[in-house]
């Protein structure tokens, strides 16, 4: 699993610090944070740069919404659109109130959807 451990103590602070209770599980390629047993976000690294990377799960308007936000992109796994989720890259969470933004905007999401 490869995902860079410091990225994942910040968002698990983050999640944290908003009053969040969630459990962890290694999957996609990383670490995703379940909220309610839901997926909420998770941390990974772009195979092809490297980088660190937050998947957020915000729904497709949160998505249209944030498009224009520094480093939001499309997830895709195998050329296929994840729906209602996105990459966040280190332009877009390098500061604590942009992750803090992301990572609130995926618990927002996630509080809509029934506890598994």
């Amino acid at each position: 699993m490869a995902y860079d451990e410091l990225f994942a103590d910040r968002v698990a602070n983050t999640l944290t610090g908003l009053g969040a209770t969630y459990d962890t599980r290694k999957m996609m390629g990383g670490l995703v944070f379940m909220v309610r047993g839901n997926m909420c976000v998770g941390v990974a690294t772009d195979k092809e740069t490297g980088e660190h990377r937050l998947m957020a799960r915000i729904g497709r308007a949160a998505e249209e919404a944030t498009r224009s936000r520094p480093g939001q992109r499309e997830m895709a796994f195998t050329g296929r659109k994840m729906k209602d989720f996105v990459f966040v890259y280190p332009e877009g969470t390098d500061r604590e109130e942009d992750l803090t933004f992301w990572v609130q905007s995926a618990l927002d999401f996630v509080a809509e959807l029934p506890p598994k």
